[in-house]
């Protein structure tokens, strides 16, 4: 087992978390989940764009897509530490891989409701 690092402080600190972030980036980017999300936030802005959305719509799906891909990532970490620490099947690491998709999936359906909320504010009629 080796040692762990000395902590950084300072200006340092700022550097080494930038780099922990990253390496958080690659390690989501290989997730197959993070790349349908990210297509579907990208369908999901192509659709305001073309419905004319106000940019309230814009700022609200961009807020609940960083949401969600930060439970994606919450969700992956999950999944990588109960595969390591319980490499055999077990009730507990089941349970706690379903929680954490069920976490993720909660955040897609309210990304939905958000597309289907800024949509119907577009399309459908307003009475007076």
């Amino acid at each position: 087992m080796s040692p762990r690092p000395d902590k950084e402080t300072g200006l340092a600190h700022v550097f080494a978390a930038a780099r922990y972030s990253l390496g958080g980036v690659r390690r989501l980017w290989g997730e197959t989940a993070f790349h349908h999300e990210t297509l579907a936030f990208c369908v999901i802005i192509g659709l305001f764009i073309f419905s004319g959305a106000p940019l309230w719509g814009h700022v609200g799906a961009a807020l609940l897509y960083l949401l969600t891909v930060s439970i994606e990532a919450l969700n992956t970490a999950v999944e990588d530490i109960t595969d390591h620490v319980s490499p055999d099947y077990s009730d507990m690491a089941r349970h706690a891989k379903d929680l954490g998709s069920f976490a993720v999936f909660c955040l897609l359906m309210a990304n939905a409701i958000w597309l289907l909320f800024v949509l119907a504010t577009q399309w459908l009629p307003v009475g007076n």
